[in-house]
């Protein structure tokens, strides 16, 4: 048997790049060193976070269009800083001195330009060790972008040194991954929703946001009085809103109940009450919105450092669920992704090993339902499990750990084994990652925008949109 451990260990070593000068003593008048760069869109993204400069010519590609070059276009003194990068790392190199820098910007850079700077020594003063050198900056076709001079103290002592390796950079924009969800939502007519006693600021007004969007036709229902403060709290008119007046929180959750099964609303939404209260009306066997689905909370999660959504089940409502459970929470999460537009969900059943192991049960729950899939018993996604978190969402740990798998590394949804696994993943990623979060209940015979009572507007915002897309791409559940 091959050990490939050992091969492993006897491959020979990355060769180590090295950074080194040319002291005042070694540079001719003549002397050249350049480097080139395809200007990206994530140049223009980091250079503007560095220098606070937003000018919309180099960040909206709509005003550009309208600006004088009609292109995005990059800083002009990125240019400038890939200057300073060959002074400082080619010619003279480590140790130089910038002393001063004249540059005059011919034309500009567009994205996907590719910008080759040259610098060339053009003078000496062995008095202070002073060098002047031309410095240039051409296009691709040849044309010069910048022009202007530099002078420089050179180095007079020898330096090699490795070269230091750069940190990775993600850039990440909030909320973009949301806002294309509700933008996906503009031609679809809104849907009544029951706002269920939303009587505080951040319920109120995610619901009479949600409304001026057009996602949804909200109807509140609580206590007057309480609703009636909470927009005075967010200055926010409700003269044009439906509101039903009960009593307290249950008996709010109750009359939404009773409304979506009259056909009423299509969507529920929670205010300000904790979610037993919300859901006990709803999983009532006589008077509920049970169907012969599991009902099932899925986030939906915007990852800064992953490519794509993530969908994370179930971390709040199904505490221990067995089997059956289970292919009802991947039904659920799998009708959602579709409905938001991925063809083929892939979906990645949790557990702490990549093995089959009859000691973890939650392995044996993973290499069941990858059988019913296959069986058909859950439809319309890929399944692969059991997976570690690690071998789900990297595929350099899925291909380090050997596993071949069209669903390791590039999993769309996550499927935790219990609660408090799916529950600590998620917060995790919000608080750690600086995740965004948006949730929703499926399986009931309309979805239920479920939110966490820390959770923003945006989420709010966001959970609406996924519940309204939702709605519009699923034919409505029976009541059994």
């Amino acid at each position: 048997m091959e050990d490939h451990n050992a091969k492993a260990q006897t491959r020979p070593p990355e060769p180590m790049q090295f950074i080194e000068n040319h002291t005042f003593d070694e540079i001719r008048v003549g002397d050249t060193a350049e480097l080139s760069r395809v200007l990206q869109a994530g140049d223009i993204e980091l250079f503007a976070v560095m220098s606070g400069d937003v000018n919309p010519t180099h960040m909206d590609a709509d005003f550009a269009q309208s600006d004088m070059f009609h292109r995005v276009i990059a800083h002009g003194m990125w240019g400038g800083a890939l200057i300073s990068a060959v002074l400082g790392t080619e010619l003279p190199g480590p140790g130089t001195i910038y002393l001063d820098q004249s540059l005059s910007f011919r034309n500009p850079v567009g994205l996907g330009d590719t910008v080759t700077v040259r610098v060339t020594v053009v003078a000496k003063s062995a008095e202070d060790r002073h060098v002047t050198l031309d410095c240039k900056c051409t296009n691709q076709h040849g044309e010069t972008v910048i022009d202007g001079k530099a002078v420089v103290v050179a180095p007079d002592e020898k330096v090699r040194r490795p070269r230091v390796a750069l940190p990775e950079v993600h850039l990440h924009t909030r909320g973009a991954r949301f806002e294309e969800l509700m933008a996906a939502t503009a031609p679809l007519p809104a849907v009544p929703t029951a706002v269920v006693h939303p009587c505080d600021g951040v319920s109120l007004q995610g619901a009479l946001d949600a409304a001026a969007k057009d996602m949804i036709v909200p109807i509140l229902i609580g206590p007057r009085a309480k609703i009636e403060a909470a927009a005075t709290e967010i200055d926010r008119d409700l003269a044009d809103v439906e509101i039903v007046d009960v009593p307290h929180s249950h008996a709010a959750a109750e009359m939404a109940v009773s409304m979506a099964r009259a056909g009423k609303v299509g969507m529920l939404m929670k205010g300000k009450l904790h979610t037993d209260e919300l859901l006990a009306p709803v999983v009532d066997k006589a008077t509920g919105l049970r169907t012969e689905r599991r009902m099932s909370h899925i986030f939906a999660l915007d990852v800064p450092h992953y490519p794509k959504p993530l969908f994370i089940s179930d971390a709040a409502i199904n505490i221990f669920p067995d089997l059956s459970a289970k292919r009802d929470i991947v039904q659920n999460a799998i009708d959602l992704a579709k409905a938001l537009g991925i063809a083929l969900p892939k979906v990645a059943l949790l557990s702490a090993v990549e093995t089959v192991t009859p000691s973890i049960p939650s392995t044996l729950d993973a290499a069941a339902l990858c059988k019913m899939a296959g069986r058909g018993q859950i439809t319309g996604g890929l399944l692969d499990g059991p997976l570690a978190f690690d071998n789900a969402i990297s595929p350099s740990a899925a291909k380090a750990k050997g596993i071949v798998s069209d669903v390791a590394g590039e999993a769309d949804i996550l499927i935790v084994p219990d609660l408090e696994a799916g529950n600590m993943i998620a917060k995790q990623l919000i608080y750690l990652a600086g995740a965004d979060a948006a949730g929703v209940v499926l399986g009931a015979r309309i979805p239920i925008v479920l939110t966490s009572r820390a959770d923003g507007v945006m989420s709010r915002l966001a959970s609406t949109a996924i519940a309204q897309l939702f709605v519009h791409q699923q034919p409505k559940r029976a009541m059994p």
